[in-house]
């Protein structure tokens, strides 16, 4: 038999991934423990056991680990030399840090894509802005810091060489500009016996100052000959690096019907946050039952659905009102999820809402709907 509701898991991160983890956590009766350097952070009163502390400090991950039995991540941003010492010390770690290793540099991950030949955008390895400066025959193309970008952060367009003075000064990864149709992502599930799950394929729509999800609608509308090249993509990038948990793969799908991979996330992600709603299991439920090496779920979809990042309003700042929720409520078929952060901020990720609707026409209104009536503003900011 191999659930067992008694083990301890220990999740470094405790942001909103980590409390949508251990909402799924609790249908199993798992016990739940926490990291993070914020005191206030989302998992905070949710966990059973929180601890406040550094995700990057490697004595504090590594005395955070000894009493869990499988330790797992809500970001990868975390000290993978602590995470080797516990998994040396027999402790279950999902992702492994083996994988974390080749996901946290985006100049190792480009690498790996082209020696498994996944495909990807032609890309360079840069070491700093003067070297970068020397492509000027490459652009356009997109610089990525190699380490420590995330949502959007750590990324610069450079069109032409007059762009050059933006890009960073520290070794990171020029990518060749792809003229896409469609920016995709699939969600894909491995457990510890090697079997696999994929959750349709979604398209996404970012923020054009953000640079970070702004909505998304499942499944994609896509033919079903590119639906199963992006599933098929999918599940080859998860068994090339034999993850063990989740891995969100965002891709573009060119003008030509080509399918590149662009960036992958070893964790639940943005990209799958209406499964709660949509589909038989939720993404968090999926990451739970691969890292118990239990049966995967299913992942067909109830609905067609789509996903609308809650951010903050520019020009806020402050503790946080959500403006025009009675009226987003009125709507049926729209599900509000909040992530307990007081405090907003310009762009900060306060919370998401799922809309489900058979009618694709119907579910884009609703889109519009919520977008313009569902605002995070900040109190004494103009409103009371």
């Amino acid at each position: 038999m191999r659930f067992d509701n008694r083990k301890k898991i220990g999740i470094i991160g405790g942001g909103q991934l980590g409390r949508m983890l251990i909402q799924a956590a609790i249908d199993f009766d798992l016990t739940i423990k926490t990291l993070d350097p914020d005191s206030e952070a989302p998992c905070k009163y949710i966990s059973h056991e929180f601890v406040n502390g550094s995700l990057k400090d490697y004595d504090t991950v590594v005395a955070f680990g000894q009493d869990c039995d499988i330790i797992t991540i809500e970001i990868e941003n975390v000290n993978i030399e602590a995470l080797e010492a516990l998994e040396k010390q027999g402790k279950a770690v999902f992702p492994q840090p083996s994988v974390l290793r080749i996901i946290q540099d985006k100049r190792v991950q480009k690498q790996f894509y082209a020696q498994q030949k996944l495909p990807t955008a032609e890309f360079i390895l840069t070491d700093n802005q003067a070297h970068t400066r020397s492509f000027g025959d490459f652009l356009p193309a997109v610089h990525k810091l190699g380490q420590g970008g995330y949502d959007g952060k750590g990324v610069q367009v450079l069109r032409t060489p007059e762009d050059f003075p933006k890009a960073f000064d520290q070794p990171g990864v020029l990518e060749k500009m792809i003229d896409f149709e469609k920016e995709l992502a699939v969600i894909v599930a491995r457990n510890q016996d090697g079997e696999t799950k994929t959750f349709p394929v979604v398209e996404m729509v970012f923020h054009p100052e953000a640079n970070l999800v702004e909505y998304l609608f499942s499944p994609a509308n896509i033919a079903s000959e590119i639906e199963q090249k992006a599933e098929a993509i999918a599940i080859q990038t998860a068994n090339s690096l034999g993850i063990i948990g989740l891995l969100a793969v965002e891709m573009f799908l060119t003008k030509e019907g080509e399918i590149l991979i662009n960036e992958v996330a070893p964790r639940p992600h943005n990209s799958g946050h209406q499964s709660i709603r949509a589909n038989d299991v939720s993404q968090f439920e999926q990451h739970i039952r691969a890292i118990l090496n239990l049966p995967l779920g299913s992942t067909k979809a109830h609905s067609k659905a789509a996903m609308v990042n809650l951010l903050g309003e520019e020009g806020y700042s402050g503790e946080a009102i959500y403006q025009g929720m009675d009226e987003t409520l009125s709507v049926e078929g729209v599900h509000p999820f909040l992530y307990g952060k007081r405090f907003t901020k310009p762009f900060r990720k306060m919370g998401h809402i799922t809309i489900i609707d058979q009618d694709f026409e119907k579910l884009k209104e609703k889109v519009i709907f919520v977008k313009e009536k569902l605002k995070v503003i900040a109190k004494n900011q103009g409103t009371d």
